[in-house]
């Protein structure tokens, strides 16, 4: 009881470290006094990381279920698993983004990111909390579920902004739910090679996830400056278009 208590506890500390400083340090480059006026609404931007632990709870399940039907190499359970928790994050974070209290303004890649980061923390939690609670815990395997436990952070929050549409009028021509999707579908996979691969294609896999998700997200973080500060307002709305007879629509004679 003790060991799994301790697990727990060691668990919740690295991802709640991982997720929370990724926030306050990323995250915060986009808040006073680091630029004139605050791009987001700070309490917002708390309540979704609030509630990325809730949702990450489910999906922490769903990962340490994916891992154990990868390594007894039951493929059928594992990509069903795989799709309860890359499609049940890409439906919450839509939701978020649609929702009165969180789609207000324009500051929703803020607070996707906040909630993507504490789904990655609480699977990260997961997996550090289910390996040191295991018969056999080696210097190799603690540096290795590090490793998957970083990496699962830069997932989750690369594939928030990539899960954004792009604007219209933006240079970044791609991007949805199904490129976040995609892309978080071929991350976990990655991951779920350790289990069925063995100690080195695990490091491999993990260390890919990360490099690539590092990558991907120094090229999609252009797309925060550019956001205005809430109180900007709301968008001008787009001008009415004009009828044949030269009036515009909503006008009256």
């Amino acid at each position: 009881m003790s060991v799994v208590v301790a697990s727990l506890s060691l668990g919740a500390v690295a991802g709640v470290l991982l997720s929370a400083g990724f926030v306050w340090v990323e995250v915060g480059r986009y808040a006073t006094p680091q630029v004139p006026e605050t791009l987001f609404d700070e309490r917002r931007e708390i309540f979704a990381y609030t509630a990325g632990l809730f949702v990450g709870v489910p999906l922490a399940v769903a990962y340490i279920l994916y891992q154990y039907s990868m390594g007894n190499g039951a493929l059928p359970s594992a990509l069903l698993f795989l799709a309860l928790l890359v499609g049940g994050t890409e439906l919450v974070q839509r939701l978020l983004l649609r929702s009165r209290y969180w789609g207000r303004d324009e500051s929703g890649p803020f607070y996707a990111l906040g909630f993507r980061a504490a789904v990655g923390g609480i699977i990260g939690l997961a997996a550090i909390s289910e390996y040191l609670g295991g018969t056999t815990v080696t210097l190799d395997g603690v540096v290795l579920v590090a490793l998957d436990a970083v990496a699962l952070v830069a997932l989750e929050v690369t594939g928030a902004l990539l899960s954004i549409p792009p604007k219209r009028g933006s240079s970044r021509t791609r991007g949805g739910p199904l490129s976040g999707a995609l892309f978080g579908a071929l991350g976990f996979f990655l991951l779920g090679v350790g289990p069925l691969g063995g100690e080195d294609s695990a490091f491999v896999g993990a260390a890919l996830v990360l490099l690539v998700s590092v990558f991907l997200y120094r090229n999609l973080r252009t797309m925060l400056s550019t956001i205005p500060a809430p109180s900007a307002g709301p968008p001008a709305p787009a001008p009415l278009r004009s009828t044949t007879y030269g009036r515009t629509r909503g006008n009256k004679p």
